[in-house]
Parts: structure tokens; sequence; C-alpha cells
């Protein structure tokens, strides 16, 4: 190889080491907790007395400047440029993410030292929280607040399983000994431990087996109970009717026998006045000294029936006729008619 060769390799490879080291000390990432306060700390400068000027920026905003140990220009009051000219700020919010510069120069106005910070903001993690299911043996670890973190659990010094989620789900074989979880990011770490603890399943078994024996037993007595009332409610029902029917035919004798109409005195002496009809079975009486009327002058009346006296209840029988007393049969008319009229001695 030339010697022309090997000086442009050599110029190269120097170029090259010099470029990744300016790169690699020019931007450092740092990770700042949301609502807390930071400093930006400066790594290889060391304070001496011939510097002057002290410039941070956030982006290509100024942010706060320092000339003689002065303090000249503060973006706001959350920065703050301490002693070792190290930037502070106060309070972190989301929008504080940015990448800050620092610049020194010293009193001719060369800049000795420079530096680049990416600054990111992240929640930190809440503690961790257990709970569990004994019927499906499962456990549970959740975080309620954090960003970029890992959940990792541990049962007794094992890893048993991790995740970059805000739950954690295991199902546990053996639970004698305490379980650990543990949330981390890049700005917090929090950890909580506990035990499980759930009763025999045998005692639930039988727990369930009981109360459907209880359950079952319960039915079948309220089945009994229904049928109980309804043969109740049946058996009752003839001697209700039965009751009726007595209560019925037990009237008074007023009832039985309706009071005889009373005649007024205005029909009594107005002879011209139409008469009732005389009852069934009645024989007309044959007056002395004349014989009887032949049975064409007789007046046939129709027999009606007399209405019930008011107030008085008309029962209506239920079931097969009762039987009646016989009716006596009147003596015949005619008999009486063709009797010899009596002498007159």
């Amino acid at each position: 190889m030339s010697l022309t060769c090997q000086v442009t390799a050599s110029f190269l490879l120097i170029f090259s080491l010099s470029t990744k080291g300016e790169n690699s000390k020019q931007i450092r990432v740092i990770w700042g907790p949301l609502d807390h306060d930071i400093n930006l700390d400066l790594s290889g400068f060391q304070k001496s007395d011939g510097i002057e000027h002290v410039r941070w920026d956030k982006g290509r905003t100024l942010a706060a400047e320092l000339r003689n140990d002065d303090v000249t220009f503060q973006l706001n009051e959350r920065y703050e440029i301490l002693t070792n000219r190290t930037l502070k700020i106060k309070h972190l919010k989301r929008n504080d993410s940015d990448i800050y510069s620092v610049h020194i120069y010293d009193t001719h106005g060369k800049r000795v030292f420079q530096e680049e910070f990416d600054l990111k903001i992240l929640e930190m993690v809440s503690t961790p929280k257990f709970s569990w299911n004994c019927s499906n043996a499962t456990l549970t670890c959740e975080v309620m607040k954090g960003a970029a973190l890992e959940l990792t659990l541990h049962q007794n010094g094992k890893r048993l399983t991790s995740s970059q989620q805000k739950v954690i789900r295991h199902r546990w074989i053996n639970v004698n000994a305490p379980f650990k979880c543990t949330a981390t990011n890049s700005v917090s770490k929090e950890y909580n431990t506990t035990t499980v603890s759930c009763p025999e399943r045998g005692l639930k078994i039988y727990l369930i087996a009981g109360t459907c024996a209880g359950g079952l037993l319960l039915l079948v007595f309220v089945a009994l109970l229904i049928v109980c009332i309804s043969k109740r409610k049946k058996q009752n029902r003839p001697r209700d009717g039965e009751e009726l029917e007595i209560k019925a035919f037990r009237t008074t004798p007023g009832e039985k026998r309706p009071k005889p109409h009373q005649i007024p005195a205005a029909a009594s002496q107005n002879p011209a006045a139409p008469q009732a009809p005389p009852p069934p079975g009645h024989c007309p009486q044959v007056l002395p000294g004349r014989g009887p009327l032949p049975r064409s002058h007789r007046v046939q009346h129709p027999q009606r029936r007399r209405p019930p006296p008011p107030g008085t209840q008309v029962y209506q029988q239920k079931g097969p006729p009762l039987p009646r007393p016989r009716a006596q049969p009147n003596p015949p008319c005619d008999a009486a008619e063709d009797a010899p009229p009596p002498s007159p001695n």
C-alpha cells in the first residue's frame, strides 16, 4: 500500500472517531418525574474564576442567563441557575419536555464548555395493589398511576411473570409463600407484598350442598302446605251448602202463614163491588128454599196462585225435590147438591 493511501485511511479513521465522541457527549437523555423538581447537572465541568457568562436555552428560546454571578434573565420562576452552573427546573410539567443546552464563556468571550440534554417527562408509578379470587386461584396485581412502566411478580424470590401493562394476572399453584409485585419505570420504583389466604375447598363444597338441600326441603314443605289447604277447602264446601239449606227451611211460623188480607170498610159497604173468586175446592152455599144451580149455570173461576206477602223470602230449592205431605180430598160438591133439601118441619 502506498504512503498516500495510508495517510488518507488514517485521516478518515481519526475523523470518524472524533465525530463519534462529539455525538456521544453532545446529547444526554434525562428522565424527569412529573410534578417534581430536577437538576440538569453538568458532566466534566470544573468551576473556575475565569467564567463570566452562562447561558441556558430551551430549544431555541432563552431559559436563563447569568453574567458575573448575577442573574440577568429567567424565562419564569421555575428556572434557576445554581452556583455550579447547573439548571434547576421546579415542578416539572409535561410541556417542559424539550432539548436543553448550556453555553459557558470565559472573560475573553471564548466558549469553554457546551452540553445538551434531552429532557423527557414521565409520571411516577403508584404502589401496586393486590386482589385474588379463590374460586379460580387467580392473583391480580394492579397500579393506578404511571407511564412506560413494567410490572413484575415474584414469589419466594422467583420471578413468575411480568408485563408492561398496568394490570398483571397469575394463576397460582402454591400459596404458602408470599407474593411480591414490583412496578418500575425510568423515574420511580414501587413494590408491595401480600399473603393469599383462602378457605378450604371441602368446606365450600359442604356449604353449597347444605344450601341446596335446605332449599329443596323448603320447596317440598311449601308444596305439601298448598295440597293440604286445597283439600281442606274442598271438604268445607258441601258442609256450607247443607247449612244454607237447613237455615232456609228453619223459618218462623209467621213467614209460613201469610196474614189474611184486610178488606177495607168501603168495600164491605158497597155490595155492588166485584168480589174475589172463591178458592179452589170451595162449594157454593145453597140458600134455603132454592135448589142447587145446574152445572151449566155455574161460573167457572180460574184458579190463581196467591202472591207471597211482602217481606217473605222465596226459597229456591237446590238438588232433588223434597217430599210433600198428602193433600186431604175435599168432598165433592155434586153430592151436596144432589142431597134432598131439609124438610120445613
